[in-house]
C-alpha cells in the first residue's frame, strides 16, 4: 500500500509520518512539504533530519529516500503546483492520502489572506482533483475548530452549523469540508475531514501559545494573556492526536463516504491555569500582560469527541500536566536552555 502524507516538516505531519514509519512498516510512504517561512524554517528541517532527510539532500525535482526508515520518501513541493502534484499522482498511485499541509494560524490571516487561499483553497483543489483522477480510496484532511466560530454551544459537536467563520483561516477550513462533500458526492471518494482542537507537545509551532509562553518565561519577558485570561482551551497532546489520525488512516473503507470528526481532549482549560501548569514545570512565575481579545480569535473551544470514539475506539489520555512536562523536557533539551 502506498500513502502520502502532505505537511510531514509541520508539527502533526512530522509525528504522525514518525509514528507510521514505526508502527507500520508494511507500507510505502510518501511526504510532502513545501517547508515555508511562517515560522522558523530550521524547525522544520530538523524535523525532517530526525525522519532521516538530510536538508542538503532535499529535492524540489522528485521523491528522496529516508537515510532512517526503509520505505520512506520525501519531496519538497507546493500543493498550488498542478504540474507535479499531477505528475507524482500519476506516477506512484497512492492509495490513501492524509491532507495536513495547510497554511496555519489565525492571526497571521489578517495580514496575509492570500497565502490562505494560495495554500488551503487552490492546493486542496489539486489533492481533490488528483484523487479523483487517479482513484485513490480515501482522502484524510485537516479540518479545524476554528470552524465553530463563537458558537454559543458549549459542546461542540460536528452536527452544529458551522455557517459563520470569524477568520479567513477558519473560513479555507470550511471551504474545504464543502470541497470535499462535493467530490465525495459526485466522485464516491471517502473523504474524512478532522476539525483538531488546539494541538500541543513536543516538536510544536513557535506561534502557539504554549510555546512562547514557555520561551518568554525563561528569558523573562512578559506574555500577553488574551481576553484577561477569560479564555478556555481544548488542549490536546500531539500523541493523542496522531494516535486518532492514524486509527482512521487504517480504518476500513466506510459506506458513508463523507464524514466530519472532531479530534480533541474533550476538557477544556482556562488559560489561567493553562500558565499554571506552564510556571510549575518551569518552576518559574510568568509575567502577565493583560490585553483585550484579539481579532479572529474564540472564547472557548470545547470538543464532543464520542463519534470518533464510536469510529475508532479513540479516547485521549494524555493529561495536561504530563503533556506540558514532556514538551518543556523536549523544549530544554532542543534549544539547550
Amino acid at each position: 500500500m502506498r500513502l502520502l502524507i502532505t505537511g510531514t516538516a509541520g508539527f502533526i505531519g512530522y509525528h504522525l509520518s514518525k509514528t507510521i514509519c514505526q508502527q507500520n512498516t508494511d507500507l510505502e510512504l510518501y511526504c510532502l512539504d513545501n517547508i515555508n517561512d511562517y515560522y522558523d524554517t530550521e524547525l522544520k528541517f530538523s524535523r525532517l533530519d530526525d525522519l532521516g532527510f538530510k536538508k542538503e539532500l532535499i529535492s524540489e525535482n522528485n521523491f528522496i529516500p529516508s537515510q532512517k526508515y526503509e520505505k520512506l520518501y520525501f519531496y519538497k513541493c507546493d500543493l498550488e503546483n498542478r504540474e507535479n502534484i499531477k505528475r507524482i499522482f500519476h506516477e506512484y498511485r497512492f492509495d490513501i492520502v492524509c491532507n495536513l499541509a495547510a497554511q496555519a494560524g489565525v492571526r497571521y490571516s489578517l495580514q496575509n489572506p492570500y497565502t490562505y487561499i494560495d495554500s488551503n483553497i487552490s492546493g486542496f483543489l489539486n489533492i481533490l482533483e488528483n484523487c479523483r483522477n487517479f482513484n485513490v480510496k480515501k482522502l484524510v484532511y485537516a479540518s479545524s475548530s476554528s470552524v465553530y466560530g463563537n458558537s454559543d454551544n458549549e459542546v461542540f459537536k460536528t452536527s452544529d452549523r458551522v455557517d459563520n467563520p470569524i477568520s479567513l483561516y477558519a473560513a479555507t477550513k470550511k471551504s474545504n469540508e464543502l470541497m470535499a462533500y462535493t467530490y465525495s458526492h459526485l466522485f464516491n471518494i471517502e473523504t474524512i475531514g478532522l476539525r483538531f482542537f488546539t494541538v500541543y507537545g513536543p516538536w510544536g509551532r513557535p506561534d502557539m501559545a504554549y510555546y512562547s509562553f514557555t520561551n518568554s518565561i525563561l528569558q523573562d519577558k512578559p506574555i500577553k494573556v488574551f481576553n484577561n485570561g477569560d479564555l478556555a482551551r481544548d488542549f490536546t497532546y500531539i500523541d493523542d492526536i496522531v494516535e486518532g489520525i492514524r486509527r482512521i488512516i487504517f480504518a476500513p473503507l466506510q459506506e458513508k463516504k463523507y464524514s466530519i470528526y472532531n479530534i480533541g481532549n474533550g476538557k477544556p482549560v482556562n488559560l489561567l491555569e493553562f500558565i499554571q501548569v506552564i510556571e510549575s514545570e518551569l518552576n518559574k512565575e510568568a509575567i502577565k500582560e493583560y490585553v483585550p481579545m484579539q481579532p479572529g480569535d474564540v472564547s472557548t473551544t470545547h470538543a464532543d469527541v464520542t463519534d470518533l470514539e464510536n469510529f475508532v475506539n479513540y479516547k485521549p489520555k494524555t493529561s495536561l500536566q504530563e503533556g506540558i512536562r514532556k514538551f518543556i523536557g523536549w523544549y530544554r533539551d532542543y534549544y539547550k536552555s
